[in-house]
C-alpha cells in the first residue's frame, strides 16, 4: 500500500497547477451535484407524499361521516351509501385507490368490513402493525406504506374512532398508489442530473479557460527563462502581474549572483595560475646544471606545469560552463580559426577549408569553443598530408556535430581510445604535451557534449565534437 501511495503521490505531484485546480473543482462539483440532486429529490418526494396524505385524510373524514355507528348485535357496520366518497377510482377494480371501514371485536381483531369496489377480490390493503398502532391511540392518524392488491406500492392512512353507541372502535383506512409520485421523483432526478451536469460542465469549461488566461504569465516566465538559458536574453525583463513580479525579481537576482560567482571563479583561477607558474618557472630556470638533481627538478617541474595547465583549463571551462545564457555563433569562430591556421601551416603546403558551416549558435562560451576547435585543427594540421576540412551538421538530439577531417595516416581503433587519455602522446617526435584531445573532451563534456574519434572520409582521422545548439 505504501508503494502505491508513493506512486500516486509522485504522479499527483507532477500535475500542473491548472490540472490540480480543475481536478479539485471537478471533485467538489460532483459532490455538490450528487448532494443537491439527492436533497431536491428527497424534498420533492416528501412534499408529494404530504399532498397525498392530505388528500387521504380528507377522504378519511368523508368515510367517518358515512356510517351509522349503531350496533345491531351482529358487529357489522352500517354505511350510508350516499355519503361515501364519490371518486370514480374507488369504484374501478384495482385502480390504486382503496378505502375500507372495519369493525373490531373485543380483542381488537377485525370482525367485519365494508370496502370499496376497487379492492375487487384482492386482499384488504391493511396490516396488523397499522391496526395495532391505530387501536392503541384512537383518533390519531397512523400513516405508512404497504403493498396493494395489485402488488403496487401504497400510501395508507389509518384511524380508529370510538362511538358511544358501540363498545368497540371502528377502523377507517384510505390508501393510494404511490407509483406516479415515485415516477415523478425519478423523472425529477433525471432532469436535475442532466441540468446539473450541463451546468457543471459549463462551469468547468469556463474555469479551464479562466485558469489558462490566469496562468499565462507563468507560461511567459517559463518561456523567458528558456530565452535566458539559451542566451537570447540576459535577464527577465518585462511587465509581469504583481503576483509574479517578486518571482522574476528573485530570479534576476539569482542570475546576477550566478554571474558574480563565475567571475570570481575566473579571477581565482587566474590568480592561482600566476601563483603556481611563477615558482615553477623559477625552479626550472635554476635547474641549469647537468647533475642528477637538476634533471629530476627539470622533469618534475615540467610534469607539474603540465598538470597545472590541464587542471586550470578544466577549472576555467567548468566555471564558464555553469554560466546561464551563454551563446556563441559558430560561423565566425570557425572562420577566425581557419584563417589563423592557414597562415601557420600554409607554408607547409597544408590548407584548411570550412565551407559547410551553418549559421547556428551554440550553448558554450566563445573562449571554450575556440580552444576546442583550435586544438583539433592544430592536431589535424600536424598530421595531415595536405588537406583539413571542417564541417558541421545538426543531430537529432538538439546538438550540432562539428567534424575536423584530415588526410593523414589516421589512427587505429585502439589508438583512438588511447589518444583521448590525458598526457598520452602516440608519437613522441611531434611537439606537444598530450593534453589537447583530453582538454577538448573535458570542455565538451562540461558543456553537455562530447568528443569522438573515427575514420575520416579523407582517409585520415575524423574528430567530432558534439555541442548543444541554441534553439
Amino acid at each position: 500500500m505504501s508503494g502505491e501511495h508513493t506512486i500516486f503521490k509522485n504522479r499527483f505531484g507532477r500535475l500542473s497547477l491548472g490540472r490540480r485546480l480543475l481536478i479539485g473543482a471537478l471533485i467538489w462539483r460532483l459532490v455538490v451535484v450528487i448532494g443537491r440532486i439527492d436533497a431536491n429529490t428527497a424534498v420533492y418526494r416528501t412534499e408529494t407524499v404530504n399532498l397525498l396524505d392530505v388528500e387521504l385524510e380528507t377522504t378519511l373524514i368523508t368515510l367517518s361521516r358515512a356510517i351509522d355507528p349503531l350496533d345491531d348485535g351482529t358487529g357489522r357496520v352500517q354505511d350510508i351509501e350516499e355519503k361515501l366518497p364519490t371518486d370514480s377510482r374507488f369504484n374501478t377494480p384495482l385502480s390504486g385507490r382503496y378505502w375500507a371501514i372495519i369493525a373490531t371485536d373485543e380483542a381488537g381483531n377485525p370482525a367485519a368490513d365494508i370496502r370499496s369496489r376497487s379492492v375487487w377480490d384482492g386482499d384488504l390493503p391493511i396490516n396488523e402493525v397499522l391496526v395495532r398502532s391505530a387501536l392503541a391511540d384512537p383518533g390519531a392518524l397512523v400513516r405508512g406504506s404497504i403493498q396493494g392488491p395489485a402488488e403496487e406500492p401504497l400510501r395508507i392512512v389509518v384511524q380508529a374512532l370510538t362511538f358511544p353507541e358501540r363498545a368497540t372502535p371502528i377502523l377507517f383506512t384510505v390508501s393510494a398508489d404511490r407509483s406516479e409520485t415515485n415516477a415523478g421523483a425519478n423523472r425529477l432526478r433525471t432532469i436535475l442530473l442532466a441540468a446539473m451536469l450541463a451546468l457543471a460542465g459549463g462551469t468547468l469549461i469556463a474555469m479551464a479557460l479562466g485558469l489558462r488566461f490566469a496562468l499565462r504569465p507563468l507560461n511567459r516566465v517559463q518561456a523567458d527563462i528558456g530565452e535566458v538559458r539559451e542566451g537570447r536574453m540576459a535577464s527577465l525583463d518585462g511587465d509581469y502581474p504583481s503576483e509574479v513580479q517578486p518571482l522574476t525579481e528573485e530570479l534576476n537576482k539569482l542570475l546576477e549572483h550566478n554571474r558574480d560567482v563565475v567571475d570570481r571563479a575566473r579571477t581565482h583561477v587566474g590568480n592561482l595560475a600566476h601563483a603556481l607558474k611563477t615558482p615553477l618557472a623559477v625552479l626550472r630556470n635554476e635547474a641549469v646544471g647537468d647533475s642528477l638533481l637538476d634533471e629530476v627538478v627539470k622533469r618534475q617541474t615540467e610534469t607539474m606545469k603540465t598538470n597545472v595547465d590541464h587542471y586550470l583549463r578544466r577549472a576555467q571551462a567548468a566555471a564558464r560552463a555553469e554560466t546561464l545564457g551563454v551563446s556563441t555563433p559558430l560561423q565566425p569562430a570557425i572562420a577566425r580559426l581557419t584563417r589563423t591556421f592557414n597562415k601557420l601551416f600554409g607554408h607547409d603546403g597544408k590548407t584548411i577549408s570550412a565551407d559547410n558551416i551553418p549559421p547556428v549558435f551554440l550553448r558554450i562560451e566563445q573562449q571554450d569553443l575556440e580552444e576546442m576547435i583550435g586544438n583539433l585543427m592544430e592536431n589535424a594540421s600536424k598530421w595531415a598530408r595536405s588537406r583539413i576540412e571542417v564541417s558541421a551538421e545538426p543531430a537529432e538530439n538538439g546538438q550540432m556535430l562539428i567534424h575536423i577531417d584530415d588526410d593523414g595516416k589516421g589512427l587505429t581503433q585502439e589508438e583512438r581510445a588511447e589518444a583521448i587519455k590525458r598526457g598520452v602522446r602516440l608519437d613522441e617526435s611531434a611537439p606537444g604535451t598530450g593534453l589537447g584531445l583530453s582538454i577538448v573532451a573535458d570542455i565538451a563534456g562540461m558543456n553537455g557534449g562530447g568528443l569522438t574519434l573515427s575514420e575520416s572520409p579523407l582517409g585520415g582521422l575524423r574528430a567530432t565534437v558534439a555541442l548543444r545548439r541554441v534553439k
